[in-house]
C-alpha cells in the first residue's frame, strides 16, 4: 500500500520555481527548469528511500493539471487564427512529416539496437505529449511508463538543444520555428518557444496538437509496417 507524501508537491514547486529562477538568471540552455528539477528530486528520493509512487501520489495534482495547460494552449492559436488560415495546408504537411519522420528514427533506432517489439511499440510516440503517447504505446503494445520517459527526453532534448540548431540552420520564420519545436519536442518545446517569442509559441502548441492528432490516428496502421521494414 502506497503512502502519499505530503510534501511532495510544495517541494516539487519550490524546486521548479528556483530551478526556473537560476535559468532566467544565467540564461543558458543546458539550465532547463525541468532538467535541473529531476537532477535535484531523483537523488534526494533515492537517498530519502521514499518511493516513487509514493511521491507521485503526493504531487498528482500537477499531473491532473498537464490535460487542462494543453487546453489552455488554444489561446494563442486563436490570435493567429488568420495566419493558420492563409498557410493550413502547409502547416497540414509540415506536421505530417514531422510525425512520420519521428516515429520512422524511434522504430529505427529501437530496432537497430535489438530492441523487443514491445520496447519500439513504446518508443514510437516519443515525439508526442505524455497523455496521447502513453494511449498510443498502450493501443500498439508498448509499456506507457516507458513512453512517458521518452516523452520527457525528447521534450527536455529539444528545450535545451532545438532553438541552438534552428539557428545553425538559420531558420528565422517564427511560424518554421515554432512548428519545428512542436513537431519535434511537444509541450516542452513549445513551453520553450513561448518564453522566446509569443508567435513562436502559437505556432509550436499548434503543432503539438495536430502531430498528437495525426499520431493517435496513423501509430497503429504505420507501427506493423514500420516493424516489418526495419527487422
Amino acid at each position: 500500500m502506497n503512502h502519499p507524501i505530503w510534501w511532495s508537491l510544495p517541494l516539487t514547486m519550490a524546486v521548479f520555481f528556483a530551478a526556473r529562477k537560476l535559468s532566467q538568471l544565467l540564461r543558458m540552455p543546458l539550465l532547463n527548469p525541468l532538467l535541473l528539477a529531476v537532477a535535484l528530486i531523483i537523488p534526494l528520493l533515492l537517498l530519502t528511500g521514499i518511493s516513487y509512487q509514493d511521491y507521485f501520489q503526493g504531487s498528482q495534482l500537477l499531473s491532473d493539471l498537464l490535460q487542462p495547460a494543453i487546453v489552455a494552449l488554444a489561446f494563442p492559436l486563436y490570435e493567429q487564427l488568420p495566419q493558420i488560415r492563409a498557410r493550413w495546408r502547409s502547416m497540414l504537411l509540415v506536421c505530417l512529416i514531422g510525425c512520420i519522420v519521428a516515429m520512422l528514427s524511434g522504430v529505427a533506432i529501437a530496432v537497430l539496437l535489438g530492441a523487443q517489439p514491445e520496447i519500439v511499440a513504446s518508443i514510437l510516440p516519443k515525439s508526442v505529449t505524455t497523455p496521447i503517447a502513453m494511449a498510443v504505446a498502450e493501443s500498439i503494445g508498448g509499456i506507457p511508463a516507458i513512453s512517458a520517459a521518452c516523452v520527457i527526453f525528447a521534450g527536455v532534448f529539444g528545450a535545451v538543444f532545438g532553438h541552438a540548431w534552428l539557428n545553425l540552420l538559420r531558420i528565422q520564420s517564427k511560424p518554421a520555428r515554432g512548428l519545428a519545436m512542436g513537431a519535434a519536442s511537444h509541450a516542452l518545446g513549445t513551453a520553450r518557444c513561448a518564453e522566446v517569442d509569443y508567435q513562436e509559441g502559437a505556432f509550436s502548441s499548434l503543432a503539438l496538437v495536430i502531430c498528437g492528432i495525426i499520431t493517435s490516428l496513423t501509430a497503429p496502421v504505420l507501427f506493423p509496417l514500420l516493424l516489418s521494414l526495419f527487422s
